[in-house]
């Protein structure tokens, strides 16, 4: 009878902790949610510094002209009047990239202006 006695009461103990570790709310669970948390917070960081960066970006395109010549000259393959580009083979071996067609009508746009 003593044993039974011991028995309950232990029982309801370990029903307890068991919940109370592995339990919808338990400490597990909450672990999990923490690091979750921590996981959002540093990704909601990565994501306001980079918000941050294209702001300062979209600000230099609205406002640096040096900036848009840049972006021009290595996306487009854009040159000024009157300036010589040269191009040369890699040393690879790898064909030479080849320049926009907006080079070639940059280009004879300036000769067009430059003849009387």
């Amino acid at each position: 009878m003593r044993k039974r006695l011991i028995l309950i009461p232990a029982a309801a103990v370990l029903f307890i902790l068991f919940f109370t570790v592995f339990g919808e709310r338990g400490l597990l669970s909450i672990h999990h949610l923490r690091e979750e948390t921590e996981e959002l917070q540093r990704r909601a960081q990565e994501l306001k510094s980079e918000n941050d960066q294209l702001k300062r970006e979209i600000e230099a395109l609205k406002s640096d002209r040096r900036y848009l010549e840049s972006i021009a000259r290595r996306d487009f393959g854009l040159v000024r009047p009157n300036e010589v580009v040269y191009q040369f083979a890699n040393p690879a071996g790898a064909e030479v990239k080849k320049l926009q067609p907006a080079l070639t009508r940059a280009a004879a746009t300036s000769s067009a202006k430059r003849s009387p």
